[in-house]
């Protein structure tokens, strides 16, 4: 049996990280080891390491635990930020740059970065902008292989992240994403269990490049990810 595939994960306490920790559990190929800023419960039965640690101190935690890829699934919303666009990008902009430089000072080749449909730095739209301009970066960042997710309306429970309009969507997205057809398929909804999985199984790949994936895309690579031994 090979030796199991080192992940790093930050953004663990996130509807996405949190799903991929679940996801982890009982796996035999790959060792998930979280990095975040403060505690957060693992799931039952996971055997798993978090490190809490500030994120000036998270290359120090690359360096000791020598992942082979990261999973970025960082990010808060505006009104997390308490409406101030310089608290905002302090974390979708400067933390997962920062996150990433750091990742790959300690070697790592391979990142999934969770971003949005809709990224463009020239977006008149502030998240999408500022999502499209970490896109331009982490790509110049010339990792071996950069996996992008452009995830739709996420799909999932939040632990303590009450989003009124964000759930509104969610009950109202099956007749939504009926409407959704051509161009604006990437706009429809996908359950964050779906993106967990696609992020892991593309860890696995080790084709170099950048790739983009939309809602489709990551329904392709969710179902590629192995099934745990014993499952």
């Amino acid at each position: 049996m090979s030796d199991p595939l080192r992940i790093a994960l930050v953004g663990a306490t996130g509807l996405i990280g949190s799903e991929v920790m679940k996801l982890a559990v009982r796996r035999e190929d790959m060792r998930l080891v979280a990095v975040a800023r403060r505690e957060s419960p693992l799931p039952q039965g996971a055997r798993m390491e978090m490190f809490v640690a500030d994120p000036s101190k998270w290359g120090e935690v690359f360096e000791a635990v020598r992942p082979q890829a990261l999973i970025c699934a960082v990010g808060t919303t505006w009104r997390k930020s308490g409406r101030d666009e310089d608290a905002f990008r302090a974390v979708d902009y400067d933390l997962v740059l920062a996150t990433a430089r750091a990742a790959k000072a300690a070697g790592i080749e391979r990142m999934v970065a969770v971003s949005s449909t809709g990224a463009d730095e020239m977006s008149k739209n502030r998240y999408l902008r500022t999502k499209g301009e970490v896109e331009r970066e982490l790509g110049r960042m010339k990792f071996k292989r950069l996996d992008i997710l452009r995830p739709g309306l996420l799909k999932g429970q939040r632990i303590g992240d009450l989003r009124p309009l964000e759930r509104l969507g969610s009950a109202l997205s099956p007749l939504a994403d009926l409407a959704m057809q051509g161009r604006w398929r990437a706009y429809r909804s996908i359950r964050a269990e779906l993106v967990a999985k696609a992020a892991l199984a593309l860890t696995m790949r080790r084709a170099a490049g950048r790739f983009v994936h939309d809602n489709d895309a990551m329904l392709r690579a969710a179902a590629t990810l192995p099934m745990p031994e014993g499952a």
